[in-house]
């Protein structure tokens, strides 16, 4: 089975790493809030090019404190899109405010600036455009909407970890961005784990005290806060693993484009002008998606759906579908396909994986 993520590969090469970090922390007997944490925080902001990271406990607690730290709650809508994890509406949901969900664009299937333009209401307080599968949304046209209506723009980069927009990172553009260190993301965690980023001394400040009780001195809480808290061992796996992002996202573009010169009968992700796609998954679209996904799997080809329904339809959102539904996002999610991509694929893996979807799709 070639699977569609192989973490333990990615670990073999840097074990000692590692191993020496987790010792570091051991023998510190400090594990939550301590230098670990401050320094790889002072480094992934660096690696963002933004002035201020703060280490969370998840990237939906990031999504939820960054819109907290705006003053976004109860009776506010925020605009984002449907066709994503289901964490994304869930944080918008758990600050109290109102999910307003919008449809994608065709091509690169994050969010529709002009649909987002289209649900902005009175109630509207922020945007959360979603840097799906690894590409940015239209950043340009999404600030700019938000500039004209006066809205916050948080950014979802869950997926997005060292992608660029006209040579700027995510995470560097909006009032403030969300990441995760989930294990599989292009920068994981060997646990779970989040940060928030921003340029905005005061709305960092809000966030350090929302992720620990509100506590601006140990047990007395300024505000009501919240137990989010990225811990050492977390802290000092991801110092370990940060310097080899870059190389880990060149090796995933590679593939990516090796993918693309040799698949036959699908609709592989287009890579927007001026967008540099880090391909967190490799996306396809395929007619008879089921029985394609199951015929793959029969062969030894790991293969998933990253998501198999959209937000609005699953039961527990559905009362947010719009009127008339979100017919870009629906035809998406009924065709859409992840194919293996992690750093360690080999080049004979590809050329497997290529001619068992090749012979299943025509």
């Amino acid at each position: 089975m070639i699977p569609v993520f192989d973490i333990a590969d990615q670990h073999t090469g840097i074990r000692a790493e590692l191993a020496a970090a987790f010792e570091r922390v051991m023998r510190s007997g400090w594990f939550i809030l301590g230098d670990e944490v401050a320094a790889f925080e002072k480094e992934f902001a660096a690696w963002v090019g933004v002035g201020h990271c703060l280490g969370v406990a998840s990237g939906t607690d990031a999504l939820t404190l960054a819109l907290r730290a705006l003053q976004i709650g109860p009776g506010d809508e925020v605009v984002t899109v449907s066709h994503t994890a289901v964490a994304t509406v869930a944080a918008i949901a758990l600050t109290g405010a109102t999910p307003v969900l919008v449809d994608i664009d065709e091509q690169s299937y994050t969010m529709d600036p002009a649909a987002a333009a289209a649900a902005i209401t009175a109630r509207t307080k922020a945007i959360v455009p979603v840097h799906l599968y690894g590409q940015m949304a239209d950043m340009d046209a999404l600030m700019n909407l938000a500039q004209r209506h006066g809205l916050a723009v948080v950014e979802d980069c869950a997926q997005a970890h060292g992608a660029t927009y006209h040579g700027r990172a995510a995470g560097s553009i909006g009032a403030a961005a969300a990441f995760s260190f989930y294990p599989t993301k292009n920068l994981g965690a060997l646990g779970d784990g989040g940060a928030v980023v921003t340029n905005d001394a005061a709305l960092a400040e809000r966030v350090r005290l929302l992720r620990q009780y509100g506590w601006q001195e140990r047990y007395i809480s300024s505000v009501a806060g919240m137990n989010s808290r990225l811990d050492e061992l977390q802290a000092a796996l991801l110092r370990v693993k940060l310097p080899h992002l870059r190389g880990w996202n060149t090796a995933r573009r590679a593939h990516a484009q090796r993918y693309g010169e040799l698949l036959r009968g699908v609709t592989v992700p287009q890579e927007m002008a001026g967008r540099g796609h880090v391909y967190h998954l490799y996306v396809a679209r395929v007619a008879r998606r089921d029985a394609v996904l199951a015929q793959l799997r029969a062969r030894g080809i790991g293969s998933a759906i990253h998501y198999p329904r959209a937000v609005h339809q699953q039961p527990a959102y559905s009362a947010l579908t719009p009127p008339g539904g979100l017919p870009v996002t629906e035809r998406a999610v009924a065709e859409i396909i992840s194919l293996p991509m992690y750093p360690e694929l080999l080049p004979d893996q590809i050329a497997e994986v290529v001619a068992q979807v090749n012979a299943v799709v025509q």
